[in-house]
């Protein structure tokens, strides 16, 4: 499986410059084994859509960004956007990508009945960087970001699921993969693995 990962790093290795990620229920165990194994020299930014509760602290935040080699903190609005670093969209906020690589929050109303919605962090990051955005769905109990994952791949991105086999909730991963034929389709380790070829020489 090592070879096969490496080997398809190097297909879509050239000229990525960000990646997206969309996760529901079971989303906290499941960046706990992702985020920690990326290296400090990472080379793209990573913006996170959770679907958390709109009054939830920043717990989360707080702990994954202690566990992790690079800097996790909640997105902010107007923030200009840096490699190396993980933002996550702020509780009842919708996070999108701004065509000056820059990072705004929204309180529109919500899509698939949720705010922050993985579809409008997905579509929006595909508009900005179309074929240089990786995307990736992980585990969750609804279809928000089968919508986003279709037009990552449509604008010439490339799309990574968690095996529906190994999520704890397999509904949003069988949904993207419905909507969207992705590219790959790994357990959280592989994609974990997938990720550490992205890094700074």
């Amino acid at each position: 499986m090592k070879e096969f990962i490496a080997k398809n790093t190097l297909m879509v290795n050239s000229g990525r410059e960000a990646v997206v990620m969309g996760v529901s229920a079971g989303g906290l165990e499941a960046l706990k084994r992702i985020l920690p194994e990326l290296p400090k020299n990472f080379n793209m930014p990573m913006f996170i859509v959770y679907h958390i509760h709109k009054t939830s602290d920043d717990f989360m935040v707080r702990h994954l960004n202690e566990t992790s080699r690079l800097w996790v903190k909640q997105a902010e609005d107007k923030e200009l956007i840096k490699p190396a670093v993980v933002y996550m969209a702020p509780p009842d906020y919708h996070l999108l990508i701004e065509w000056d690589r820059s990072i705004a929050l929204s309180t529109s109303e919500r899509v698939n009945y949720t705010r922050p919605s993985i579809d409008v962090l997905f579509e929006t990051a595909a508009d900005v960087y179309g074929e240089k955005l990786i995307g990736i769905i992980l585990t969750g109990a609804n279809r928000d970001g089968s919508q986003g994952t279709r037009k990552i791949k449509r604008t010439g991105g490339f799309v990574i699921v968690q095996d529906p086999k190994t999520a704890e909730m397999d509904t949003m991963p069988k949904a993207a993969i419905e909507a969207a034929e992705p590219d790959l389709i790994l357990s959280l380790e592989e994609i974990a693995e997938f990720l550490c070829q992205f890094t700074k020489s």
